[in-house]
């Protein structure tokens, strides 16, 4: 049987055909059609023995997506493909990424019902107030901060990111405000779903095919909220005082890093991790890389990082060491150089991404001036800011201000005119997009 428009010509779209559990016992009769009338039968290798008696050619996915777009192209050119998928294909599915590389015009999706439809319906919860995040095939590197605070998630696994690995990584930044509800093999006739505490189901053995979904307890505290946190909410070198950036000036240089949701930034001389911290927040889709050279530092790094639920990396390095392994960066804040300032300008702004920005705070006018020089070499506009600030501290019955060491902040970043395009940065060799 061959597809025919109403008008005889031979349909030529790809078809993308949602499958669930149960196989072809689920499709509708039009999709089934479409199966019997394909030359070629796209899937994985799991799908695809849904259907032992299909007379064409198979073709199995196992890795290596854009060499079968490139095969697929090619037979779509004289044959009927359909391609299966599990679920909605448009939901973290195949069929989003044939759409970019083919175009859209060139497919018909029929969807299936999606895992989480069927996980939800199984919960009898509403799910379009649920954050969406899919761990399979992916890290589980930042989702701390995503779902910080979400009353409900639910999230697609894979076998290394298994609901145990999940327990355990939500335990590790002592988010244990959290239950789990887990479905697994959801449409087949083994399917079952039941609650855990994270304890629970840190020790869990579950079916490779299953959704999660955490559920936030009503009675847990209320999560943290803004930014600029309060200089003694964070775990600092004691009894020294100063290896911080202190609030106000904070707060000043994270509106001067511009952070979009998904940017990488660099956090140089982190102290303690306080704009690293910030950073992560502001920025949950990102990456962001706290560098710090003094291993005392590390300790109080990283309970920050785990206390604020901010999954950054942290690297024990003195800068420029270990930037060639780092991706290039949206923003960069320098806090600490350890001597070798306009060195370092310059490779920042070597690697810096288009309309990217690097700021620097100094406590000195020689500080200042060498990032000023530094920037301006490098071909970035620069410009500063001076802060003097001070905070009401209680003296008797009445309050008097106490005021806080002057802070420039410097920030550089390459004015593009008109008509013309800024200068090569952030196409360093090595350098890891």
């Amino acid at each position: 049987m061959n597809l025919t428009t109403t008008t005889g010509v031979k349909d030529r779209k790809i078809h993308i055909i949602g499958i669930g559990e149960d196989g072809a016992a689920g499709l509708t009769s039009e999709c089934l059609n479409m199966i019997q009338a394909a030359n070629v039968l796209v899937g994985g290798e799991r799908l695809l023995q849904h259907f032992p008696a299909f007379a064409g050619e198979k073709l199995a996915i196992k890795s290596g997506l854009s060499d079968l777009v490139v095969k697929i192209k090619a037979l779509h050119a004289t044959q009927n493909v359909v391609v299966l998928a599990s679920g909605d294909p448009l939901f973290y599915g195949i069929a989003g990424y044939l759409a970019r590389k083919l175009g859209s015009d060139q497919l018909q999706i029929r969807p299936h019902l999606s895992s989480l439809q069927l996980a939800f319906a199984q919960l009898g919860e509403s799910w379009q107030d649920a954050v969406l995040e899919s761990v399979h095939g992916r890290p589980l590197k930042g989702l701390a901060q995503r779902i910080d605070g979400k009353a409900k998630v639910a999230l697609l696994t894979d076998e290394q990111n298994s609901p145990a690995a999940i327990a355990a990584y939500l335990q590790q930044f002592g988010m244990t405000e959290y239950d789990a509800y887990v479905a697994e093999n959801l449409g087949a006739a083994d399917e079952r779903a039941r609650h855990y505490t994270l304890d629970e189901l840190a020790a869990a053995e579950c079916s490779p095919l299953n959704v999660v979904i955490l559920l936030r307890r009503k009675d847990a505290p209320a999560p943290r909220k803004g930014f600029g946190f309060s200089d003694e909410e964070f775990h600092q070198r004691k009894p020294e005082k100063g290896l911080i950036t202190k609030r106000e000036v904070r707060v000043f240089s994270l509106s001067e890093l511009q952070l979009a949701e998904d940017s990488v930034v660099w956090d140089i001389g982190a102290g303690s991790g306080s704009v690293a911290v910030e950073c992560t927040r502001l920025a949950p889709k990102g990456q962001v890389f706290a560098i710090e050279k003094n291993e005392g530092d590390l300790v109080n790094i990283e309970a920050n990082r785990v206390k604020f639920r901010t999954d950054f990396t942290v690297l024990h390095a003195k800068a420029p060491a270990g930037l060639d392994e780092l991706p290039n960066p949206d923003a960069v804040f320098i806090g600490g150089s350890g001597g070798e300032l306009a060195q370092l300008i310059a490779l920042c702004a070597s690697r810096l991404r288009p309309e990217g920005r690097i700021v620097v705070n100094a406590a000195t006018i020689e500080t200042l001036h060498d990032s000023m020089k530094a920037m301006r070499e490098a071909g970035m506009d620069a410009s500063v800011t001076l802060l003097q600030t001070a905070r009401s501290k209680p003296i008797l019955n009445m309050t008097r201000f106490d005021g806080l060491n002057p802070i420039y902040v410097i920030t550089g970043q390459y004015v593009v005119a008109e008509n013309t395009e800024a200068p090569a940065a952030g196409t360093t060799a090595g350098a890891a997009e």
